[in-house]
């Protein structure tokens, strides 16, 4: 893999550091709290009983990329404005996105308005809590209908359709690779033949419990971190959600199936897209254990990058032995139940 986000290390400016850039570029003095963050650098600033968060970009961030999560914010909340979401506050000469140099790098950075609520991961997941989460991101997608921008469609690896990150990747356990190719054989058998009964939109695509946001009666009201939207299969954003939803549980396929119930509910699809879900689902995983394996390897220190590893591993040797196509079957029967 080129040069990218995924192999350059995030930015390490300090909490001082960050809050004169909030004061020069924001007019906003407060107290700097350091969050844990994937491949950006996040922080959270605190100024007169009001949050907000301010992200530096990694230095191998497009801003092309950067212009299209504030653009879809926009056009979200001018089509639904019930979401909460991060939307972007320009700096003080009007810019939603400025750049600055630090330790011999240039950064993007962004204010972003802090998004209150408690996270999925956080709370008890409820076969109503579920439900209403797929009907979040139907509504979430729905929105989304008519949103272009062309950043959207780069060649990404958190991209399903893009199997070449998982077809090069240099998997140092063998295990792990045998498990891949197998979920990939899978998917080229069953998905790929349907590609053309498939809509494609650009979705959010990363709708995980470590994403989403919940009231206190576990209903979704908002969702954050836009940076890995693509173009690709609408079905991909239940089946990305409901791949997280289906760790660490004892029965995944009923957690599941509400999942894709909710988003059916509000954003119907039609029955190739019901069927390819739990394939998209499966391979969506694949990527999350190669990825933080790949990352790992880069970037020792970060524990964050192996949050869901093990109990993706755990799931997909669970499904190798499973009949994906009897699943898939069954999820077609909750939904249409």
């Amino acid at each position: 893999m080129k040069t990218s986000v995924f192999d350059t290390p995030a930015p390490l400016l300090s909490k001082n550091e960050a809050g004169k850039i909030a004061l020069k570029y924001y007019a906003i003095d407060g107290t700097v709290e350091s969050l844990v963050s994937d491949r950006d650098q996040n922080f959270k600033i605190i100024d007169n009983h009001q949050s907000y968060i301010l992200k530096i970009s990694n230095a191998a961030e497009e801003f092309d990329v950067l212009d299209m999560q504030n653009m879809a914010m926009n056009h979200l909340v001018t089509t639904d404005n019930n979401m909460k979401l991060p939307m972007a506050i320009p700096s003080i000469n009007g810019d939603g996105i400025i750049k600055i140099e630090s330790n011999g790098e240039s950064n993007w950075v962004r204010l972003l308005h802090y998004v209150d609520g408690q996270f999925l991961k956080d709370v008890y997941q409820s076969n109503d809590s579920l439900f209403e989460l797929g009907v979040f991101l139907g509504k979430l997608d729905f929105a989304l209908k008519g949103f272009n921008h062309p950043a959207s469609k780069r060649p990404f690896p958190w991209d399903v359709c893009f199997v070449d990150f998982l077809k090069t990747h240099h998997y140092k356990n063998i295990k792990d690779k045998i498990l891949v190719e197998w979920f990939m054989n899978q998917y080229e058998i069953s998905v790929l033949p349907l590609d053309d009964q498939l809509r494609k939109m650009v979705i959010h695509n990363d709708g995980n419990d470590h994403n989403v946001l919940v009231n206190k009666n576990g209903k979704t009201t908002g969702i954050i971190d836009f940076g890995d939207m693509i173009y690709s299969y609408v079905a991909l954003e239940p089946a990305v959600c409901m791949a997280y939803v289906s760790l660490d549980k004892d029965n995944p396929l009923h957690a599941i199936s509400q999942v894709l119930k909710g988003f059916n509910q509000s954003f119907p699809l039609n029955e190739n897209e019901l069927k390819s879900v739990i394939y998209l689902m499966c391979l969506r995983l694949c990527i999350s254990i190669t990825m933080a394996s790949y990352r790992q390897s880069l970037f020792p220190e970060n524990t964050y990058l192996s949050v869901s590893e093990s109990p993706a591993r755990k799931f997909l040797n669970r499904m190798k032995s499973e009949n994906l196509a009897l699943w898939s079957d069954k999820l077609i029967g909750c939904v249409n139940a």
